[in-house]
């Protein structure tokens, strides 16, 4: 039993024939005779019974029908919800690593979704990149850029980052260091011209500022994740010349969708924000 067969118990009510039924609804007369037997069958009830040409409703089909008119002006509601919003309206899906929705996205969140209330936000957060060419998500926040494929790509902005190390320590602190698999951006690239032997290799930047908080370890860090520490007078901050990318991916069918254009927008304020001197 579904929405569309009981709005056809509906049609027949009103215009006492399948034809008529049939006509209102822009379906096949013999589709009507079928859905509606079919519903018959389901309940174990019979709706309607013919009389001069007529279908009359019987009495449980008139118990049927006031459910029927309840359910249709529930889903009038639902389609009202938009108008009585200000604004755009949508669901959108984020996927980005959990230090970037931490730390960039979600202090700025609500008072987007405040401003916004027709949107619905969904973060997806991940070391892992989700798969963008499945629409497992609508945007995408990414530290490399992509291949290319059948999604729209535009750079957010850039990354300061940041080398830190214990000013004292008893001994050589604990180098961390991200995977192989990271081997092309600056963080590693400025680790192996140091020479460093790692000793804790991890892709999560808050294991590596956990460690780095103990003033006996030293890594890399965006500048998204490490501003408490900057001002901590027992490290030693050496900002790396080179910074890291940041690209959106967009789904190339919600570019022109007004719920996501406000959203992108968002995302690059909260970037620039965060980039500002």
């Amino acid at each position: 039993m579904n929405w569309d067969d009981l709005r056809i118990i509906a049609a027949i009510r009103d215009e006492g024939t399948y034809a008529g039924a049939s006509a209102r609804l822009r379906i096949d007369e013999t589709t009507v005779g079928r859905r509606l037997s079919r519903i018959e069958r389901a309940l174990g009830l019979r709706l309607f019974e013919a009389a001069d040409g007529v279908r009359k409703p019987t009495r449980s089909c008139e118990v049927v029908l006031a459910h029927v008119q309840a359910m249709a002006a529930h889903a009038a509601e639902i389609g009202r919800v938009s108008e009585s919003l200000p604004g755009p309206v949508g669901r959108l899906r984020i996927a980005s690593t959990n230090a970037v929705a931490e730390e960039v996205l979600a202090p700025h969140a609500s008072d987007f979704l405040r401003a916004n209330p027709g949107l619905t936000l969904q973060f997806l957060t991940s070391s892992e990149n989700v798969r963008f060419s499945r629409w497992e998500a609508d945007l995408a926040i990414r530290l490399r850029k992509p291949d290319k494929g059948d999604f729209s790509i535009s750079r957010l902005g850039d990354v300061r980052i940041y080398y830190f190390e214990p000013i004292t320590t008893d001994g050589e602190p604990v180098q961390c260091a991200y995977p192989d698999e990271l081997g092309a951006t600056p963080e590693m690239q400025f680790l192996r011209a140091k020479k460093i032997r790692p000793r804790c290799v991890t892709d999560n930047v808050r294991i590596i500022r956990t460690l780095i908080r103990t003033h006996q370890a030293a890594g890399v860090l965006p500048e998204h994740s490490c501003a408490d520490l900057l001002g901590d007078r027992r490290l030693r901050a050496t900002l790396l010349p080179k910074r890291r990318d940041v690209w959106l991916l967009v789904q190339n069918h919600l570019k022109r969708d007004a719920a996501t254009r406000v959203t992108i927008d968002w995302v690059r304020a909260c970037f620039q924000q965060m980039s500002r001197p």
